[in-house]
């Protein structure tokens, strides 16, 4: 079976992509089990940018079909932030709980209303030769006044799914991995690879 390479040194994000792959004709592997040490700036001004970016420079430095994903929060009322800076939006050495807080202090005096915001994710296919595409998905919901739930990670506890009552971290992780941004974006790359022509698969 071809391999498939993740350009992600994540061990959980590998088990994901593993999972939402399954039934795909490609073996998944990380940059680790294939000896690869390699380090790229995510410089890009949108999560297109940074996902093609990594996505061809891992694919030239290995010589395999490649996929990199690229994903985040936007909210209306602050612009789109936190986008590409999701994960550094309260500082580099920031945690989830610090990054929660920080966003609700921006939105303390903006009402329920108008708290729209959606999950986005862009995930791109790359051979040796260059970009073969890019897929994405979203999801959107509301900012919650308060954090609520312990499931999931980053920004879950403080985004509200107002069809489902809940926040994304109030939902059991099966639910979550069923609706969520990434979730959705890796069903599409799936008929993607599966629809691949041979010319682009490599081993």
């Amino acid at each position: 079976m071809p391999r498939l390479l993740l350009a992600s040194n994540n061990p959980g994000k590998a088990a994901e992509y593993r999972r939402l792959l399954a039934g795909a004709p490609y073996r998944l592997v990380t940059p680790p089990e294939i000896g690869l040490e390699l380090c790229v700036a995510e410089s890009g001004k949108s999560f297109e940018e940074n996902a093609i970016l990594k996505a061809t420079s891992y694919a030239a430095a290995s010589g395999l079909l490649t996929i990199a994903d690229d994903s985040g929060l936007e909210v209306d009322a602050l612009g789109g932030e936190p986008g590409v800076l999701s994960a550094r939006y309260a500082g580099e050495k920031a945690g989830d709980t610090e990054r929660n807080a920080f966003l609700l202090s921006r939105l303390k005096r903006i009402p329920m209303e108008r708290r729209q915001a959606r999950f986005r994710c862009v995930i791109a296919l790359a051979s040796p030769k260059g970009l073969i595409g890019t897929v994405s998905s979203e999801v959107e919901g509301l900012i919650a006044l308060e954090p609520g739930g312990r499931h999931g990670f980053g920004y879950d506890p403080i985004f509200y799914l107002p069809e489902l009552s809940n926040t994304m971290a109030e939902l059991p992780p099966e639910e979550k991995n069923n609706i969520s941004h990434r979730a959705r974006a890796a069903a599409k790359l799936k008929m993607l690879l599966n629809n691949l022509r041979p010319d682009n698969n490599t081993t």
